[in-house]
């Protein structure tokens, strides 16, 4: 049983013919595709990565629901608040980067994997259905428990009105399918559109700026950020200097001294007065950004973490308003 790579959303405003779409909520965690054969569990990454072990508990949750049904599914991986339930990254980001969680880690930052569609069932290939009949089999199935959950998807609701819930239980924004939308592997389609209240982009780190005065000599202070333009040029988006915890910024200091350079890595020339005394890197570390807008570079960007599923190769301009 291969593992196909997920296919992925649009981003974009939400269809203006709602009877035709399902809506599901956007959760903020990472892709996850789970293979279930022979009763062993393993999870992916949407570079195909194996990502089982930092996850014990889902996989035993999952392998205890499906018993010996060979299928595979896609989801997301989460670490909820635990005061709000809604997820949380910066949580998140304490699992993701451990391959061998320790029981009180596990306990302290529980994750669930939210399924959101089936891809095989039992040998079966059912990728070609329409969504609506993928997601019935899905809810058949039963898989559900403390870890594991279906989310739900609403029909003929208003988008103004999934939205406002959206905004008032501070999660990260929409999902709407087309529901005859079969499921296309590893492709972006529009027929699926994503709707982010936040808006967050993938950036590669091209070089890092030390703090200028106080706190900890040679300290990091901001990363300067790249990403690929259409003709695949590495150019310059920004800089992020916010988000950040202490331990983030010794952790990137560590990793980012293994990897420098002495020339800019950019493609194109980055704007003299923001690089004039950044330390160059090897484009190969990929983070998340929340930003407000952005019109040749991020404007107001805020640090969120790592993303060691994605490659650098894969990080694209964010859209323009």
């Amino acid at each position: 049983m291969s593992v196909p790579a997920p296919m992925l959303a649009t981003a974009g405003p939400p269809p203006d013919d709602p009877g035709r779409w399902a809506v599901e909520m956007k959760w903020d965690g990472i892709r996850g595709i789970c293979r279930v054969s022979g009763g062993r569990v393993d999870f992916y990454s949407r570079n195909r990565n194996n990502i089982t072990a930092p996850y014990p508990e889902l996989a035993a949750a999952i392998a205890e629901l499906a018993g010996r049904t060979d299928l595979i599914l896609d989801g997301e991986i989460i670490a909820p608040d635990l005061s709000t339930g809604a997820p949380s990254f910066t949580r998140f980001q304490r699992r993701m980067h451990s391959t061998r969680p320790t029981g009180e880690l596990v306990r302290a930052v529980p994750v669930q994997l939210f399924c959101f569609d089936l891809l095989e069932l039992g040998g079966e290939n059912i990728m070609p259905l329409p969504y609506i009949e993928r997601r019935a089999r899905l809810s058949e199935l039963g898989l559900i428990g403390p870890s594991v959950r279906i989310p739900p998807y609403w029909t003929q609701i208003p988008i103004d009105t999934m939205l406002d819930t959206v905004a008032s239980h501070a999660l990260e924004g929409i999902v709407s399918k087309r529901l005859d939308s079969v499921y296309r592997p590893g492709m972006r389609s529009r027929m699926w559109l994503k709707t982010a209240l936040r808006r967050t982009t993938d950036v590669i780190i091209v070089g890092w700026v030390p703090t200028s005065s106080g706190g900890e000599s040679g300290a990091l202070g901001s990363l300067v950020l790249g990403a690929h333009d259409e003709r695949g040029r590495l150019v310059y988006v920004g800089h992020v200097g916010t988000g950040f915890t202490t331990a983030d910024r010794r952790t990137l200091c560590e990793q980012l001294a293994g990897l420098a350079v002495a020339e800019s890595p950019f493609d194109l020339p980055a704007p003299t007065g923001r690089v004039a005394s950044a330390r160059w890197v090897q484009p190969r570390l990929v983070g998340t950004v929340e930003y407000r807008e952005f019109a040749g570079a991020l404007r107001h960007p805020s640090w969120r973490g790592l993303r060691e599923e994605i490659h650098a190769i894969n990080v694209r301009l964010p859209s323009s308003p």
